[in-house]
């Protein structure tokens, strides 16, 4: 689990003194705010804002969304209002956040209608900021991160959203690490039977191509010290 002085650390190998700041200042901010707040695992949820700027931090994004990702759920679950964020952090940083929780707030009755809206939202949304989206996938990926700690209904509906919505628009965008990552995670939560199956037999898989790569590497060295030809021999 993250803590502040870690992205505090991440952040400051790019941005300058007075952006990290404005960084701390949102995140003491965003505490102050979710006061009182816990998510489903009982830690306090200042911890979920923190590990989706991490995430951004580590794609070195720069320090408005940061500040955006920190304060997404603040308008949306806490008294906090757009024109106090826009006071503090600036237009474009209350923008984000209104723009992050305008995704949220989306709901939809069947999957076809959550694909092709879904889709249109995504795209006048990168028509004004692409960063509300990036903070968005963020943000699901720490979930799906921690859906464990969810009943099982819920944990199958978030998994099931993920892949066909999420994992999509993380394509779409060339985030191909996140899709992955996205894509195994919904995977394992929407059918952990099949997941543990699978991850079973790939492991076994992967120790055997290990075997032969190795017997591989080890018969090229062999010859290539009796030609006595000087060279490195790796195998993946």
């Amino acid at each position: 689990m993250y803590q502040l002085h870690d992205l505090i650390q991440q952040v400051s190998e790019y941005l300058t003194d007075d952006q990290v700041r404005k960084i701390e200042e949102a995140y003491n901010f965003g505490a102050e705010a979710h006061d009182g707040q816990h998510r489903m695992s009982g830690e306090p949820y200042i911890h979920h804002p923190l590990e989706v700027a991490c995430i951004l931090a580590e794609m070195h994004m720069d320090h408005q969304t940061l500040i955006a990702a920190l304060l997404h759920d603040v308008i949306e679950d806490t008294p906090t209002a757009k024109r106090e964020l826009s006071r503090r952090f600036g237009k474009n940083v209350a923008e984000l956040v209104d723009g992050v929780s305008k995704l949220t707030q989306i709901k939809f009755d069947s999957y076809e209608e959550a694909q092709a809206q879904n889709f249109r939202k995504m795209l006048m949304a990168m028509s004004n900021d692409i960063r509300v989206i990036l903070v968005k996938l963020a943000d699901r990926l720490h979930n799906m991160r921690t859906v464990g700690a969810l009943p099982p209904d819920k944990r199958r509906r978030i998994a099931r959203e993920t892949l066909d919505i999420y994992v999509p628009i993380a394509q779409r965008l060339g985030l191909n690490s996140m899709r992955l990552e996205l894509e195994l995670l919904g995977f394992s939560a929407l059918y952990p039977m099949r997941h543990r199956i699978l991850s079973e037999q790939v492991r076994k898989a992967r120790g055997h191509r290990k075997e032969i790569i190795n017997k591989i590497r080890d018969a090229l060295r062999r010859r290539l010290r009796q030609e006595k030809i000087a060279a490195q021999v790796v195998g993946r």
